[in-house]
């Protein structure tokens, strides 16, 4: 009965060793896979929303670049106005990013007239770029005139497209 009672002493220390064994075993297991979170938070995944630059994702408004005019004129619709104040307030965000905005008309009017209208155009954008934080060292303009059509035409449709501010990025972050 003693020896049973011993072994059975044993036996029950034994496995509670054990017992404490496999408890300080757990951590190093689970300690092993615990930087694998870490590495994916300071790299994105190439499909993660940290991934894709604002300027080329469909969904955000710096993706898109052109601002259209009525014939004659060099106002800015309030409908493009959310979509300079989005390029002024990046490029103040980002002090090393620059822009040109180009200026473009219609094939209507001289050369000099088309010239003087696209600058108009390029320089509004411009002045609103600034208003809200973008700095006059980040934005160029240029005035194309009636040289750099975007729809071919001589009807209203494509000189709708044609009436047009472009920005264009030349630095980005």
């Amino acid at each position: 009965m003693k020896t049973i009672g011993a072994f059975a002493l044993i036996a029950v220390c034994f496995f509670s060793g054990c017992s404490s064994e496999e408890t300080k075993e757990a951590p190093k297991t689970m300690a092993t896979p615990a930087p694998a979170p870490v590495s994916t938070e300071t790299k994105p995944a190439m499909n993660s929303p940290m991934a894709i630059n604002p300027l080329d994702d469909p969904n955000s408004l710096l993706s898109k670049r052109s601002t259209y005019y009525d014939f004659d004129k060099s106002i800015i619709k309030d409908e493009y106005k959310p979509l300079i104040q989005a390029h002024g307030e990046y490029l103040a965000g980002h002090p090393n990013a620059k822009v040109r905005i180009e200026g473009n008309c219609d094939e209507r009017g001289s050369r000099e007239y088309n010239l003087a209208l696209g600058q108009r155009r390029a320089d509004g954008v411009k002045a609103a770029m600034k208003l809200v934080g973008a700095k006059d060292g980040q934005i160029d303009t240029v005035s194309y005139g009636k040289e750099k059509p975007k729809a071919e035409g001589h009807n209203e449709a494509a000189w709708a497209q044609n009436r047009r501010s472009d920005i264009v990025y030349l630095t980005t972050e």
